[in-house]
């Protein structure tokens, strides 16, 4: 029942949109300035030596921009890239095939790198401290192991969830960043230039609006404005301005917190039915006929961003 456009997981329909949408150089990434500093002179330092960078891991809620960082710092170091995900990691044999394929420099970008599989994350241990992968050869007595050198790449993770990834795979990178929520201006400056990319014409208050109620996520804000450019090229002349806005937005479902349906429901469940809590997360989930995960990483985040919903030991509290 999550409400589509404020879901900030990325649909399948979209990826062909988002590769448009995406910058091509660190210095047009817009926002997280202080990561973007960081990362600036990582790569320099790297770049200045003729090495490699070192692992890196992102975390923070999805939408955030993960996969495009990943994609920039392979651009900037003028490698290649390439991307997997940890459920399509299932055997050690996923990951060899993968690493012998690597060149020197090339980047390994693994999303949801918290969900390994335990002999993947094992076998990757050697590959990203001492570049080698051991490989068993047979089975039984006459089985052998045989260590294969690999190129000096860099692995990038991301995660949303880091507290599920164990402490020997997180000691393994040499630098770990947070990607936090997004502000309202520097949601503005992405929603103008998704516009211009998109040719589509639309006022600047209409674009702080949209920005207002993207959740701090710049995949929604960009998902908010197709919608709302459908609004306006259906009922008017084209142009967003700010009442069109207003008013494809009301239709959304999306209030001026960037509250949706699905969130009203959340804060409604735990406040009638169990007293504002305290109440356990399978049972805000039953209540919602959601899963869990979609709870903690779709719903709830922005929530406790907003100071609407508390985690403590016990359960989840409304404010």
């Amino acid at each position: 029942m999550t409400t589509e456009p404020l879901d900030p997981t990325l649909k399948l329909e979209e990826k062909q949109v988002e590769l448009t949408l995406r910058p091509k150089k660190l210095a047009e990434f817009i926002g997280q300035k202080k990561l973007k500093d960081q990362l600036d002179i990582f790569i320099r330092a790297a770049r200045e030596r003729g090495e490699q960078l070192d692992h890196i891991l992102f975390y923070g809620p999805p939408g955030l921009g993960k996969t495009t960082l990943a994609m920039l710092l392979s651009a900037e170091m003028g490698t290649n890239i390439r991307i997997t995900s940890g459920p399509a990691l299932t055997r050690a044999g996923d990951l060899a095939s993968i690493l012998t394929g690597l060149k020197k420099g090339d980047i390994l970008f693994i999303d949801e790198v918290h969900r390994l599989n335990k002999i993947v994350e094992e076998t990757l241990y050697s590959a990203m401290e001492d570049y080698a992968l051991d490989i068993v050869l047979g089975k039984g007595p006459s089985a052998r192991s045989v260590r294969l050198k690999l190129p000096k790449f860099t692995i990038v993770g991301a995660t949303t969830r880091i507290g599920l990834i164990s402490g020997p795979m997180r000691d393994r990178f040499g630098m770990v960043q947070q990607i936090d929520f997004y502000e309202d201006d520097n949601l503005t400056e992405i929603i103008l230039r998704t516009a211009k990319v998109l040719e589509c014409q639309i006022e600047l208050a209409a674009a702080k609006e949209i920005a207002k109620r993207a959740r701090g996520t710049p995949r929604i804000a960009n998902r908010l404005l197709r919608r709302v450019r459908d609004y306006a090229q259906v009922i008017s002349d084209g142009v967003i301005t700010l009442t069109e806005a207003r008013r494809a937005l009301e239709k959304l479902g999306v209030d001026e917190m960037g509250l949706s349906d699905a969130d009203r429901k959340y804060l409604e469940v735990v406040r009638k039915q169990y007293g504002g809590g305290p109440v356990g997360v399978e049972n805000i989930a039953a209540a919602l006929t959601e899963d869990v995960g979609t709870i903690t990483d779709v719903y709830e985040p922005f929530l406790m961003k907003k100071g609407l919903v508390k985690r403590t030991p016990r359960g989840r509290v409304v404010s």
